[in-house]
């Protein structure tokens, strides 16, 4: 029996869904349970999983499972379904694209798709300097392809990321991911000539200034590689999985600055920031950034596999001709779901629906903070917010008390994601189009799962 199968679940997606947290089984329910087992016997066990239901419909701020539970979505997919889940602009889309065709290889016979959205990153991307940009299919096939630019284009090699970074998890991308495990540990070695220089950590820096830690962070970089000898750094506007660490003001300008005047390729990783997330279309722009390149993913389609590279056209054009693409890479459906997603994007306004989810985000979550000393630390922009939950005496993180939370709110039907290198950081990324009465709901559950654990 396939899931669509299942007598009981209506599996029409999209904002017509009832938005409404509804619980007719106890998590997993039995067709969950079912395909629990299933998955036991068919998929590697090292494939992780967050949820122990398997969903059959989503739209506007839910996710529906096979038992018919309805359950709040404040995960997206890790930030990937801003628009909402099968979004009606996005649906035309694909389902006009897949009539016509799927797929011919953009390198072979190419298409209109792939243009219009290079277009279109080069229009949003920050700052008015001529641009190009390049398709791919995941985030971490982004970042390794910023990498190659940046190294063809200066000629050197040496890559800079920070502490608590998160790039991926092929094998130059785990190199430049801080955190061990599960990331990291056992699969070495890893890429050579990448190293790692401390971020700015306002919660955990005592007091240092954003120009202080950049400085910190610069004169690693001079003395431990040298920028005759540093092709790149990279590095998240607001941190991902490292934690939603937002560095103090006047950090990033101060890295951009110096690495503009030492011919250091400045990437800005927004595969998780990017398209509205943060209150910005870009959180590049929060912090009066420019980026040499700008990788970007999750938001951009609508939840189909596309990511791309855009930059400076001198550096974007430095490497040979064929020295970018891929079989997959731009792929027409996800090229159409992508022009879609950010006209959405754009009509609707939703980015300022993130800020408005931000508003809430933090008055709820500050408000939280104020009668509960375990939360040590509420941070984040717009609709990608986060609590660091600690033990109030020491200031030490608490992953168990966060890993109880999230599990108590999982049982009660709302979809909370974890992260950061300590693992104490509850993540908040609603899709921007839920309801502030759906948000809400959805956080006074976490509330009442923190209170009683």
């Amino acid at each position: 029996m396939t899931l669509v199968d299942q007598p009981s679940v209506a599996v029409t997606g999209g904002p017509a869904l009832p938005q409404e947290r509804r619980l007719v089984t106890p998590l997993p329910g039995p067709a969950s349970r079912e395909w629990l087992a299933r998955r036991a016997d068919a998929v590697a066990g090292s494939v992780g999983g967050t949820m122990p239901v398997f969903a059959v419909a989503a739209g506007g701020g839910v996710v529906v499972d096979a038992d018919g539970n309805s359950l709040i979505d404040l995960g997206s997919g890790i930030a990937v379904t801003g628009v909402g889940n099968a979004a009606p602009r996005v649906v035309a889309a694909v389902q006009e694209q897949v009539a016509r065709f799927t797929h011919t290889c953009f390198t072979v016979t190419p298409y209109d798709s792939y243009v219009e959205v290079a277009e279109a990153l080069n229009r949003l991307t920050p700052g008015d300097h001529a641009k190009r940009s390049a398709l791919f299919n995941s985030g971490a096939e982004a970042v390794e392809n910023a990498v190659k630019i940046a190294r063809h284009y200066t000629g050197k090699q040496a890559v800079v990321a920070f502490d608590h970074a998160y790039h991926g998890r092929t094998n130059l991308t785990m190199g430049l991911t801080a955190k061990n495990q599960p990331y990291k540990n056992g699969f070495g070695p890893f890429a050579p000539e990448i190293y790692r220089a401390p971020l700015s950590y306002p919660y955990r820096d005592g007091g240092l200034s954003g120009f202080d830690a950049a400085r910190r962070a610069i004169s690693q970089m001079e003395k431990q590689i040298g920028a005759a000898n540093l092709a790149a750094i990279i590095i998240e506007p607001i941190q991902g999985e490292g934690g939603f660490i937002v560095p103090a003001e006047g950090f990033l300008p101060e890295i951009a600055r110096w690495a503009r005047e030492n011919t250091v390729v400045f990437i800005a990783d927004e595969v998780q920031t990017g398209f509205a997330r943060t209150g910005a279309m870009f959180a590049s722009e929060l912090f009066g950034i420019v980026p040499d390149l700008v990788v970007t993913a999750k938001g951009m389609a609508g939840g189909l596999p596309l990511s791309g590279v855009t930059g400076r056209a001198e550096i974007m054009d430095a490497p040979q001709v064929g020295g970018l693409g891929g079989t997959y890479g731009g792929n027409p459906l996800a090229c159409a779901a992508a022009l879609a997603t950010i006209r959405t994007y754009e009509e609707e306004d939703l980015v300022a629906r993130a800020r408005e989810i931000g508003t809430v985000l933090t008055g709820r979550l500050n408000a939280m903070r104020a009668v509960d000393p375990r939360i040590g630390d509420v941070r984040g922009r717009g609709a990608m917010m986060a609590i660091e939950l600690v033990d109030p005496k020491t200031g030490e993180p608490d992953a168990a008390l966060t890993a109880r939370v999230a599990a108590g709110a999982h049982a009660e039907g709302v979809i909370v994601l974890t992260c950061g290198t300590y693992g104490n950081v509850i993540r908040f990324l609603p899709p921007l189009s839920i309801s502030d009465d759906l948000l809400v709901e959805g956080l006074q559950v976490v509330a009442s799962q923190l209170a009683a654990s």
